[in-house]
């Protein structure tokens, strides 16, 4: 994986990051792997919490075995797949640090590139990255552009990527604040929500890698379906 050279300003007093997984028996493994190698650069205390979303392979057995070994790994099981937004907010619930990032665990993401969000914290309580260049199929590509103009034209989020898996939250923007998403839209209500209680947020440029292992579930009809449908009635519930 190329990444560009990056040194952190600063680092953070504590750090929770969460994965959520479904279905990678492939990847959890490596991405923990990177997890605890690089977060010591970026903040003195961290955690990092492994949410299984009820994934019908080894993820969940491969997540516990790792945790027993390491008590700086928490997992959280889903009984059964709730779906993306479910698992982000179960992550959030668990997080107990100053400092709340995610990225997927498909390795899609490096996070070496951490360092790029850090400088921005100080003015914003969310830093999130945009995808400098997509590696996803066109069709992924083309609901990715539409649903982004989207939540701008009912929303006002004028945002280049508001749901590329890569943000640092400022913890306690969450604090009251009440998630309902299951799906795609988790992203867009925190975003839509933090802001109307006055959360600045600031995008940053990240570098997105082909996936290698596993299998993409974001581009199936249902979960598309799905997030239009969840799209409508946050509208709808934030007035």
């Amino acid at each position: 994986m190329s990444r560009r050279e990056v040194t952190p300003i600063d680092k953070l007093a504590s750090l929770s990051l969460f994965y959520p997984f479904y279905n990678e028996e492939g990847n959890i493994e490596e991405a923990v792997r990177r997890a605890l190698a690089i977060l010591p650069r970026f903040a003195d205390e961290f955690e990092v919490i492994l949410v299984d979303d009820g994934s019908r392979d080894r993820t969940g057995a491969i997540a516990d075995s790792l945790a027993a070994s390491d008590a700086r790994l928490r997992v959280v099981h889903h009984p059964a797949n709730r779906g993306y937004g479910a698992a982000l907010r179960s992550g959030i619930a668990a997080s107990r640090h100053e400092w709340i990032f995610y990225t997927d665990g498909d390795n899609q993401f490096d996070l070496e590139e951490i360092a790029l969000l850090l400088p921005l914290r100080h003015d914003h309580e969310i830093v999130s990255g945009y995808r400098i260049a997509r590696s996803d199929p066109w069709p992924r590509k083309l609901n990715a552009a539409i649903f982004n103009l989207a939540i701008r034209i009912l929303f006002g989020l004028s945002m280049r990527d508001v749901d590329c898996a890569f943000k640092l939250y400022r913890g306690s923007i969450f604090a009251g604040m009440d998630l309902t998403s299951n799906g795609a839209m988790i992203d867009v209500e925190i975003l839509a929500k933090a802001r109307r209680r006055g959360g600045r947020i600031a995008e940053v440029g990240v570098r997105h890698h082909p996936r290698t292992v596993g299998t993409q579930t974001g581009a199936n009809l249902s979960v598309i379906a799905r997030a239009f449908r969840e799209l409508i009635r946050l509208r709808w519930n934030l007035g």
